[in-house]
């Protein structure tokens, strides 16, 4: 009998709760703290604040969303939000700049970052948890030297104001602007060869490549996504809240147990766009839930800190067997990227592409490179 027929097959929830379980979290959060802070915490101001302040966040766990997608971990990208934040405000402040060259510049930052860390993983081969952490620790220095590690003032341009803090139908536009890049990263993942391609790399690289996928160049695709994704939170963030030296690092976990929590929601096993949305929401309502009752500074990283451990076991025990086999292989040879959705690939679609048939490329004839 075969490990596959002898396996015996996991005892899940229905595949309702299963897969709308943050609603229904979410819904608890909002009746739970209605009742106990009502005056407080049903009111439009907070709806309001809470999308605010929410809607960078949710950007940066869409810029984590696209390598996870393919097997890759981006750590830099709050590091990246910081250095690109900063380096527009100075542009602006010390030398004359108009604030759309200054955040052209700083997007020219991003991507620039991006393809550094595609180079590194893809081309030296260094692992994408290990590149992408010391990345973060460069740029970090970088922000400081371009700061003169002192904070810099927020800038006086109205233009710059209004780029966040315009309001549309009582929210400002900076939850617009989330939304905007929502929807485009999940057209792009869900109806595109690109976002299959993707899924397929992340799921079973070698599968991918014996089907002509291109491995270095989609990882390429993925990590200069992330960093430009992750520079326009930086920017958003400047204008909205005003610099600020720290608040890339601070950025990174919420991101993280969002990508991971979202794995679960909607589209269990799958890092997916709507599901790291839910999951941010759901998390901060129930951070800014406990903040107002008991107004304790460090519950923000304590939740955060729970909810990440939570879903990365979450998002492990409702993976198939053979996936989380998988992935301890994958981490017992250094290759730290979570697995896909399916453990052989079969359950993705994917195409050939035209311009590469199997082994008719470099890149096909090399091992993967999927971190």
């Amino acid at each position: 009998m075969s490990e596959a027929t002898a396996r015996k097959p996991r005892r899940k929830l229905s595949p309702g709760f299963d897969r709308f379980s943050g609603l229904y979290l979410w819904a608890l959060f909002i009746i739970v703290f209605g009742i106990w802070v009502p005056d407080q915490f049903l009111t439009t101001a907070t709806l309001h604040s809470v999308a605010a302040q929410q809607a960078v966040t949710g950007i940066v766990a869409l810029a984590i969303l696209i390598p996870l997608a393919a097997g890759l971990y981006d750590l830099s990208v709050g590091a990246t939000a910081g250095l690109v934040s900063v380096t527009t405000v100075v542009l602006m402040n010390d030398h004359g700049w108009g604030p759309v060259p200054a955040m052209a510049f700083g997007m020219a930052v991003a991507i620039i970052i991006g393809c550094t860390n595609a180079f590194i993983v893809v081309r030296l081969g260094v692992n994408s948890f290990i590149a992408t952490l010391g990345m973060s620790s460069i740029l970090a220095a970088t922000q400081v030297i371009v700061s003169h590690n002192a904070q810099p003032l927020p800038p006086t341009s109205t233009g710059w104001n209004n780029f966040t803090q315009t309001t549309v139908g009582g929210f400002q536009i900076v939850v617009l602007y989330m939304l905007v890049i929502a929807f485009v990263l999940w057209w792009l993942t869900a109806h595109t060869p690109t976002g299959r391609y993707l899924y397929a790399i992340g799921g079973n690289p070698e599968a991918a490549r014996l089907s002509g996928v291109r491995i270095r160049s989609y990882t390429t695709v993925a990590l200069v996504l992330s960093a430009t994704v992750a520079g326009g939170a930086g920017i958003m963030f400047a204008s909205l809240n005003g610099p600020s030296l720290n608040f890339g690092g601070t950025l990174l976990l919420p991101a993280f147990a969002a990508a991971f929590l979202g794995s679960t929601q909607l589209i269990p096993g799958r890092f997916n766009v709507w599901g790291t949305l839910l999951a941010i929401f759901v998390l901060a309502t129930g951070v800014q839930g406990l903040q107002l009752v008991s107004g304790a500074s460090w519950l923000n990283d304590m939740f955060n800190g729970v909810a990440l451990i939570i879903a990365v076991a979450l998002s492990i025990q409702r993976a198939p067997s053979g996936r989380w086999r998988k992935f301890k292989e994958r981490i017992g040879r250094g290759s730290t990227g979570p697995d896909g959705p399916d453990d052989s690939g079969a359950g993705i679609e994917v195409p050939p592409e035209p311009e590469s048939a199997p082994g008719a490329t470099a890149d096909s004839q090399r091992p993967s490179v999927a971190h």
